[in-house]
């Protein structure tokens, strides 16, 4: 599953919901509610089936859903039924899936439509959804989410591979529409996490008119069933404009919670969305967003591990800070921050002495302290704490700073003192302190005589290069798609997704284990299968592992019902403001 890169390592910050309202009065008594929502990074566009990064899949979710989402409030983290009307039937051997749609949900209105009024959502529109996903002319980014696992669509897939046209009458055995209320999955095996994937953005239900009305414009003009409608779209002017979807079903703030945010239970029964207009705007900077917030323009901030020391002591908020009505929200992410080593490249291709070197040659304990005020963990391994399969006890060896070790794996790969490797590029965001991470990398490399160039790239760009295989490394993150050691090492699975992070990373061993751990449900067996797959990851080095970020937002007491995790899309409809 690709969708939840994340600028990560190169970034100021990881994911960034910041946001400010203002009140705008309109003719009669009322007065319109207006959110602001900040990207720090350029949004690619809104078609959901190329929703790969976390940015993009952020807008989309205002305007888009699925059949599944994940429970606002409740914690552990649980789906609850969006699109559908209650969860589904599964069959006794976990092959079969079966939804009930709900009733009654209206598209957008859009001139897509014969009256310019949206017609009914139905089960016929979940099955050309899977079917765009999984048709090969659309290239979508998402397919590794369904790749294998429906029954037909594979076939399907490859029948048009090669055809002038794609026919989307033709019946898929695994993807039913059994009547107009009711859409039926048939596995090719029991994928306990299946019902995870369909809560992922790729998997959120178009309508068939809006594509073939808009063609190519499509990935500018979204037409969903969501709590909001795309009035503007300017990303070379970095502003996004969406409005309260008028015909939007009857969905209401939910009645139960975890207990930190049990009072959040006022809003129990409201409607949604709670307001009435947002304006997305993309701010690729950091500086600008805390002089807004300075200012009291902007109710809730990100902040990065450099701003920590401007605003904390001693763990605590600064007094001056906390007198002015401001709180500090803090939570794990369930993310891990890398610098991507393509393993396909020449230079790293079937070297893990060289990979292990720079690994070794990467001083971790300064980066925290340089950019993170010393916040962050060391990073052992791709997965994060929290997650079946992490090993507090595990302790990766090329994880440690030593410089004379670094280069003597250096030497044993056959470039004592860097002698006869070329220079190594690292593509990285244009933001300052991206570069400043890059550069960091840059002189630790110098120190073993690896001679490294920095590349500046837009985020679209630095994505197109990493799908692309054309990066030497590249500083990337990767945010969890659903609470399961399985969405970080599915990125090193190379028959389901051959690029994922862009390690390119490609060990038979590897695939095995990994096969046999993800058709298991979750056990002690399958949590040691995990392990297993972490050690190994961990021996091989396919990237650089660097730090587990905790997540921090400076917030006023106006905002209301804000909170942030790596699951959550789509919240923007659960937030309120006080004038």
């Amino acid at each position: 599953m690709k969708r939840r890169i994340i600028i990560g390592i190169g970034a100021s910050v990881v994911v960034t919901l910041a946001l400010w309202t203002y009140t705008k009065k309109t003719q009669g008594p009322a007065s319109e509610k207006v959110l602001v929502t900040v990207s720090p990074a350029d949004i690619k566009g809104l078609d959901p089936i190329q929703s790969e990064d976390a940015y993009s899949a952020k807008e989309i979710a205002k305007v888009y859903e699925g059949l599944v989402e994940y429970h606002y409030l409740k914690r552990p983290y649980e789906l609850a039924p969006n699109l559908a009307a209650a969860m589904p039937t599964i069959s006794a051997d976990q092959l079969v899936y079966t939804f009930k749609l709900k009733k009654g949900v209206q598209f957008h209105d859009n001139p897509c439509f014969p009256d310019g009024r949206g017609r009914e959502f139905t089960a016929q529109d979940v099955v050309y959804s899977l079917k765009r996903l999984a048709d090969p002319k659309n290239q979508a980014q998402g397919f590794c989410v369904i790749d294998g696992k429906i029954k037909g669509l594979n076939e399907w897939r490859e029948k048009y591979a090669d055809a002038p046209a794609t026919d989307y009458t033709e019946d898929i055995s695994g993807l039913q529409a059994i009547d107009r209320y009711t859409i039926q999955f048939r596995l090719t095996q029991p994928n306990p996490r299946f019902l995870h994937l369909l809560a992922m953005s790729f998997c959120y239900i178009v309508p068939q008119e809006a594509v073939e009305h808009y063609g190519a414009a499509f990935v500018n003009h979204p037409v969903g069933t969501g709590p909001f409608t795309l009035k503007a779209f300017h990303p070379q002017d970095g502003k996004i404009v969406y409005h309260k979807n008028p015909t939007f079903r009857d969905k209401r703030f939910p009645s139960e919670a975890a207990e930190e945010y049990q009072h959040m239970l006022d809003y129990a029964g409201q409607k949604l969305p709670l307001v009435d207009k947002i304006v997305t705007h993309i701010l690729t900077e950091e500086q600008p967003r805390y002089l807004q917030f300075q200012k009291g323009l902007i109710p809730v901030m990100e902040v990065s591990g450099t701003m920590l020391p401007k605003i904390m002591e001693n763990g605590a908020l600064i007094p001056s800070i906390s007198a002015k009505g401001i709180r500090l929200f803090q939570v794990p992410r369930v993310s891990a921050d890398c610098f991507v080593i393509n393993n396909a490249h020449p230079v790293f291709k079937d070297k893990p002495k060289l990979r292990q070197a720079m690994s070794l040659a990467f001083d971790r304990k300064k980066y925290n302290e340089l950019f993170y005020n010393g916040t962050a963990t060391m990073a052992q391994s791709i997965l994060p704490p929290g997650l079946a399969g992490y090993q507090a006890s595990y302790k990766n060896p090329y994880c440690e700073y030593n410089v004379e070790k670094a280069k003597q794996y250096l030497a044993e790969a056959g470039y004592p003192n860097g002698t006869g490797l070329p220079i190594i590029t690292i593509d990285t965001t244009s933001s300052t302190v991206s570069k400043h991470h890059a550069e960091f990398f840059q002189q630790c490399m110098k120190d073993i005589g690896i001679q490294v160039k920095v590349v500046i790239n837009t985020w679209p760009e630095l994505l197109k290069k990493k799908f692309q295989a054309t990066t030497m490394i590249h500083a990337m993150g990767w945010s969890g798609d659903y609470p399961d050691a399985e969405t970080f090492l599915q990125l090193f699975y190379a028959p389901g997704n051959p690029t994922g992070l862009g390690a390119n990373f490609n060990d038979d061993k590897f695939n095995k284990i990994y096969e046999q751990a993800v058709a298991m449900p979750d056990s002690p067996a399958r949590t040691d299968l995990y392990e297993q797959l972490n050690e190994m990851l961990g021996e091989s080095m396919p990237v650089i592992y660097l730090l587990y970020l905790p997540y921090f937002a400076l917030y006023q007491s106006w905002v209301k019902n804000y909170l942030w995790s790596n699951f959550h899309y789509g919240t923007e409809q659960y937030l309120d403001v006080e004038p």
